[in-house]
């Protein structure tokens, strides 16, 4: 996609943590005003140094911003920088558009857009995919919710941190369709662990197996993102386990109020949750393959592993 060249903007950004601050460094890298926060004061400083305007709260990262982003791990974060006291209703110019990218509820996406309304502010929801590397890349997918003219109008700017944007729907059906994407990436994730686990038992080389079944039907983004990794045993988190337990469960939330049973999501979080009991929220979610090892008393790893 050809990234599209109009006039700058004034942009409040809030949240600068895994994946927030390369989107909003991307901002900065194309000549936006930013003005960041993060209660992370280095994580603030650290965008500063690229160019950013250090802010000291969420109210004045909002002052005379055209758009507020906020990238937060839950919803009660995103109310809290949104509603708290120093927040940004208290600080936005009445018209401005706030940009929701956090992993949250449908549900609570339009109960925080209803909220908004009441202060004139305009709101889209736009969670993204592709974890920290597209973050870095400025490559990350998308799915955004909301007006369409509100959408038209934060493009240029959704276009410097990703290159697969889509307007899925009204507010709320950019949340949805991240739950079904966290529904895919994670049950796929713990497929492709059950399937390493049985090979590394079965006493196989597993880089060749890799290898020889990516290009087929079997082959996925997420098996060439996690595979390599999981063989290394770097479990540095790109998304981290507790975060897509979180996702899972906001998953299983949504689904219990539209009555669809989603078995294999839940016994995902089952394991995800047990791996946070025995420590591992930090762990990257391709870390799920040591739920499968502790069950099976067999280690998934490669001594050596050249790569793609």
């Amino acid at each position: 996609m050809t990234k599209r060249r109009d006039s700058t903007m004034k942009i409040g950004f809030i949240g600068l943590g895994i994946m927030g601050k390369p989107m909003a460094g991307h901002l900065v890298a194309h000549g936006h005003t930013v003005k960041a926060f993060d209660l992370n004061q280095k994580a603030t400083e650290a965008l500063a140094a690229q160019g950013a305007i250090a802010c000291t709260s969420s109210k004045d990262a909002a002052y005379e911003s055209d758009v507020i982003i906020t990238m937060l791990p839950k919803a009660a974060h995103v109310e809290s920088a949104l509603f708290a006291e120093n927040g940004v209703v208290e600080g936005a110019k009445p018209g401005a558009i706030v940009i929701d990218m956090s992993s949250i509820s449908p549900v609570e996406t339009k109960k925080i857009a209803a909220e908004l309304k009441t202060h004139h502010l305009r709101m889209m929801d736009a969670p993204v995919s592709g974890g920290e590397p597209k973050a870095v890349d400025g490559t990350l997918a998308i799915m955004a919710g909301g007006e369409e003219e509100a959408f038209q109008e934060v493009l240029p700017l959704l276009e410097c941190m990703g290159t697969n944007i889509v307007l899925v729907g009204a507010v709320g059906s950019g949340t949805t369709a991240k739950l079904a994407n966290q529904v895919m990436v994670n049950v796929n994730i713990a497929a492709m662990s059950e399937a390493f686990i049985l090979a590394a038992k079965a006493g196989i080389d597993l880089p060749k197996m890799y290898e020889a079944i990516r290009s087929g039907l079997a082959g996925s983004a997420v098996l060439d993102a996690k595979a390599p990794l999981i063989f290394e045993r770097n479990f540095v988190a790109g998304g981290r386990i507790d975060i897509n337990a979180k996702d899972l469960t906001n998953v299983l939330n949504t689904a219990k109020e539209l009555e669809v049973d989603m078995p294999l999501s839940d016994r995902v979080l089952s394991m995800f949750n047990e791996l946070i009991t025995d420590g591992k929220a930090s762990d990257d979610h391709g870390g799920l393959i040591q739920y499968y090892e502790k069950t099976a008393g067999t280690k998934v790893a490669a001594p050596v592993f050249e790569g793609k």
